[in-house]
């Protein structure tokens, strides 16, 4: 049914649209919208606001399934007017119209649209507009396969009522491990047994949501993948999620579930929580047992949580870094017994990678801090030479990646997309002596930063930023960012990410680095800075 009042000239501008969206035109559906910096489109997935944002996310979206209209109802609202595309004041005078249609689509189900239109210089074009998609069995960027729940934990334990997004790297016993690439998924094999960190969690009472996405062999940090799509960024529309673990994080920021269980090997729990205004913890190296997870790079490969909020993570590191709560972590309350010292030390060469908003957000809470009732001790240091630290880390990664993974590449040619495969044919041509020359060089530098953290806490913002847009060219924020999250990999330290700044209204994670096996000491120490910013001391 359609409002036949409707006039004629806007219903020629709703059918073309309509042909621009089945076609998936852009140039056609740029011209629709409204230009300038006043136009919104909003779907569950947030608000975009200016004609820029919107072309850029329509850019990447790709068209919609075969639909048809089934209904659509008009209403004139009023005659009206905007601002110019140059923000000038406001000079165009015309009519005002919403019409709300109802899509069917061919595949089932049904869709909404509520969209005002404008005639502007005498052709009408949208000015806001707000889309609801018809209901998914499940966002498959986001999952590789769900349920309510997909496997239930124990009925009680102190983790109980919490559900747990998996990464797909992880053995669930009777499921293969796909590790975010279709061929490998289908030539897996299912598991025998579940992975250790996935039963401590099953034990403690927590359910599993599902398995998520990652990128395709972990081997990425913006939080892409070429065959399922590119997850959303819960806290920022349009922006990367950040990776590897951009599936659990996703899921924990889009309340799918409340803790993702993921990995870090150069940064893939802190950069997607930085981007995603979570608490992220990479936790000691080798103290969350690996056994029946596929590896990137062993000497730094790292397993850890992302939540939304502090308390969560407490209770989920409380649980698996306990004797009670792991059944084969040996370490715990021995070294997080004690509380770690109120005592932070700034690492100048890495605040040197941050970009100046961001630092000068970060530069304005340790001011604040440092003005507060319950001031922490604040010093500069020279903390790591990112450069060469970031360099001998990726060596080692490599070669240790080729060795997992080149069999494997080498005989399924393509099988991987563009950016991963040029990671892997980079790491092909590492040899042994540039491999033993490059972990000659990360000792002196584990040596240094263990000795930094042995009585104090480095602090400095997680990422140089808040996420890219996914429009953006990711290279040289890549560059930046791995040269911020290597040494603590490096040095195998314990890192929590916490959402502590806001950077033009994007969130950007705080990290906190400590020594090894102080990792529940440095969640409550976390929690007591989270605390005093919340309280006006680090405003």
């Amino acid at each position: 049914m359609t409002d036949a009042t409707i006039p004629a000239d806007l219903w020629e501008a709703f059918e073309a649209y309509e042909r621009a969206i089945v076609a998936n035109d852009l140039d056609a559906l740029d011209a629709f919208f409204a230009p300038g910096p006043e136009t919104l489109r909003g779907d569950s997935g947030g608000l975009l606001v200016g004609h820029d944002a919107i072309s850029g996310f329509r850019s990447l979206r790709g068209g919609v399934p075969p639909r048809e209209i089934a209904d659509v109802h008009y209403r004139p609202l009023a005659r009206g007017s905007r601002p110019d595309a140059d923000d000038d004041v406001a000079s165009i005078d015309g009519d005002v119209a919403l019409l709300v249609s109802v899509s069917r689509f061919t595949g089932g189900g049904r869709g909404l649209q509520t969209q005002v239109w404008e005639r502007v210089d005498g052709r009408w074009v949208i000015t806001a507009a707000h889309v609801t998609p018809r209901t998914p069995a499940f966002d498959r960027s986001i999952w590789r396969t769900v349920g309510d729940p997909f496997l239930q934990g124990a009925w009680e334990g102190p983790l109980a009522g919490l559900t747990v997004a998996v990464k797909d790297l992880f053995a669930i016993a009777g499921f293969r491990i796909g590790a975010g690439n279709p061929t490998y998924l289908e030539q897996a094999c299912p598991e025998k047994v579940t992975a250790p960190a996935v039963a401590d969690l099953l034990r403690a009472g927590a359910s599993l949501r599902g398995i998520a996405r990652t990128d395709e062999f972990a081997y990425s940090i913006a939080g892409d993948n070429v065959h399922y799509g590119t997850p959303p960024n819960g806290a920022v529309v349009g922006a990367l999620p950040g990776g590897s673990s951009s599936g659990p994080a996703a899921a924990v920021a889009l309340g799918h579930a409340d803790v993702g269980l993921a990995t870090d090997t150069a940064g893939s729990i802190r950069v997607p929580a930085s981007y995603q205004g979570l608490w992220g913890l990479r936790t000691t190296h080798d103290l969350v047992p690996r056994q029946g997870m596929l590896p990137l790079a062993q000497s730094f490969d790292t397993i850890g949580w992302l939540t939304r909020d502090g308390d969560t993570l407490q209770r989920v590191a409380d649980w698996c870094l306990s004797y009670d709560g792991s059944a084969s972590t040996e370490n715990v309350y021995g070294a997080s017994g004690d509380d770690l010292p109120w005592r932070f030390l700034v690492p100048e060469e890495i605040l040197d990678c941050v970009d100046p908003d961001t630092r000068a957000v970060f530069s304005r809470l340790l001011a604040a801090l440092a003005a507060s009732e319950d001031p922490p001790s604040l010093r500069a240091v020279d903390a790591v030479d990112v450069d060469a630290t970031f360099t001998a880390f990726r060596t080692v990664q490599g070669a240790e990646a080729w060795r997992n993974d080149g069999e494997w590449l080498r005989a399924h040619p393509g099988a991987v997309g563009a950016a991963v495969a040029e990671r892997f044919a980079a790491a092909a041509r590492i040899t042994a002596a540039d491999e033993a020359a490059a972990r000659r060089d990360l000792e002196p530098i584990a040596a240094h930063l263990a000795d930094l953290v042995h009585d104090a806490v480095l602090i400095f913002p997680t990422v140089p930023g808040p996420a890219p847009l996914r429009t953006a060219d990711v290279d040289a924020v890549r560059s930046a960012t791995l040269r911020m999250t290597a040494p603590a990999a490096a040095a195998g330290l314990p890192a929590v990410s916490v959402p502590l700044l806001t950077v033009g209204g994007a969130p950007v994670g705080v990290c906190l680095v400590s020594r090894a096996g102080t990792d529940i000491a440095l969640v409550r120490l976390a929690r007591r800075l989270e605390a005093l910013v919340a309280a006006g001391g680090g405003r």
